[in-house]
């Protein structure tokens, strides 16, 4: 197992218990102790996985995360010790693929950090039969990851990548919540029911000419989500 993982964390007592879970579990890691390290760290690019800290001494972790996704697509778990619903969104909003709460297991964060990295390796290593994806306006170019909309390109995040190629490799089948879950965050994830609307949310807001309207990914209400092909 070659996977490193970078800790941004103020407090050292959490961050060297996350560095031996880590360890235990046949990972390396570095640990940042603020926010302005752990970016300068995060966008060096040679990190599998970042957890990052909510809150952090010069830069908060959600600024934290929405700069390193201008640099990396790895996948950012977001640790916190709120409880509020606001704060996971915020999260999600600037880019992070998932959060873990304090005080966690062991078990559980190494659960976590499995699941995404199997993830992302299984998107890497995912070549869809045909290099585009066409539906009316939508083109996704799965060997670059770039995707098109009505001709003009538009950004997506990890997470919103993998949820967008899913829907459109499965198009008019229906998802729910939990489907949708397992299937781009992993089974060994602990999840939230605000997660997947917030994505979907998300990429409406960037795909859609009318988001409360949607042309491309539906809501069949009691069943899910589908993208009508």
């Amino acid at each position: 197992m070659n996977e490193k993982i970078l800790i941004i964390e103020d407090d050292l007592s959490i961050a060297e218990i996350e560095h031996d879970y880590l360890a235990a579990s046949g990972f390396s890691s570095d640990i940042a102790a603020d926010g302005p390290e752990g970016l300068a760290k995060g966008q060096e690019g040679s990190y599998n996985l970042i957890l990052l800290d909510v809150m952090l001494p010069g830069m908060d972790g959600f600024t934290v995360c929405r700069k390193l996704r201008e640099k990396t697509d790895v996948p950012i778990l977001m640790v916190t010790a709120r409880h509020e619903d606001i704060d996971k969104i915020r999260g999600l909003g600037r880019g992070a693929d998932d959060y873990i709460e304090k005080p966690f297991s062991p078990g559980v964060l190494i659960a976590r950090i499995k699941a995404h990295l199997a993830q992302y390796d299984r998107l890497r290593g995912t070549t869809p039969k045909h290099k585009e994806l066409h539906i009316r306006g939508l083109s996704v170019d799965t060997e670059t990851h770039r995707v098109f909309c009505s001709g003009k390109e538009v950004e997506l995040k990890n997470k919103e990548y993998e949820l967008l190629l899913f829907l459109m490799m499965n198009a008019d089948i229906i998802f729910d919540r939990e489907q949708l879950y397992d299937r781009i965050w992993g089974s060994d994830a602990s999840g939230d029911s605000a997660t997947v609307p917030v994505h979907i949310n998300r990429l409406r807001e960037k795909l859609e000419t009318d988001p409360s309207h949607p042309e491309y990914i539906e809501t069949v209400w009691g069943a899910g989500y589908r993208i009508r092909a």
